[in-house]
């Protein structure tokens, strides 16, 4: 007699409720790193945030 093995089932089970989160995880990654990737070095000295990031770092 054959086992009853639960990993299909829990599987199943958990991708019915996770697929959202993880779509939309996929969906925010995928927009990030377009965003990123789209910077330019013009951006960056324009950028109060990263000014500030390379003050931090200098003084370190």
């Amino acid at each position: 007699m054959r086992k009853f093995d639960p990993w299909p089932v829990f599987f199943r089970r958990e991708w019915n409720r996770n697929w959202p989160f993880l779509v939309g995880f996929a969906i925010t990654g995928a927009v990030i790193t377009k965003m990123t990737l789209g910077l330019t070095e013009e951006d960056m000295k324009k950028s109060p945030y990263a000014q500030e990031l390379a003050r931090m770092k200098q003084k370190k």
